[in-house]
């Protein structure tokens, strides 16, 4: 079974690194700014320490102030994970950066957030709707969505 890194011991490592780029940290996440998503995601890939070679999955939430996408992260060489925040305040044009160059599993897990929340995956090679049709007007699990 996979343990989650804490995430008071991932930022304590990462701080050094990323001053100013980490926002906040939960018992179990760590709230990343959207602008430093992939230098902090390359590095936690590619650090041997870390080694988050494997992704497990991208969502997301509407909290009427923000969005805020989710990463889950695995490290199979050192059977740890972790969970990386990012927040969209911009509720007309929510945007992050596309983790799809570090990490191919994501391409239709952020066409699916894309799809369903209109969050734009800044990046992405093939950003288009992929549960619902072209033409469907609206993102149907943000809390503003009408019928």
């Amino acid at each position: 079974m996979t343990a989650v890194l804490p995430a008071k011991d991932l930022v304590t490592r990462l701080s050094g690194v990323f001053a100013g780029k980490l926002e906040e940290a939960g018992r179990d996440s760590v709230l990343v700014r959207a602008d430093a998503l992939l230098e902090v995601a390359a590095y936690l890939k590619n650090t041997a320490g870390f080694a988050f070679d494997y992704f497990n999955m991208v969502t997301a939430a509407d909290y009427y102030q923000y969005f805020e996408v989710v990463y889950h992260l695995t490290s199979t060489r050192h059977n740890h994970s972790v969970f990386i925040k990012v927040r969209c305040h911009n509720r007309a044009n929510p945007s992050v950066p596309s983790v799809v160059p570090l990490w191919q599993g994501a391409d239709f897990q952020e066409r699916e957030v894309f799809d369903l929340f209109g969050i734009r995956f800044e990046g992405h090679p093939d950003l288009k709707r992929i549960v619902l049709w072209e033409g469907f007007d609206g993102y149907p699990l943000r809390k503003d969505w009408n019928r």
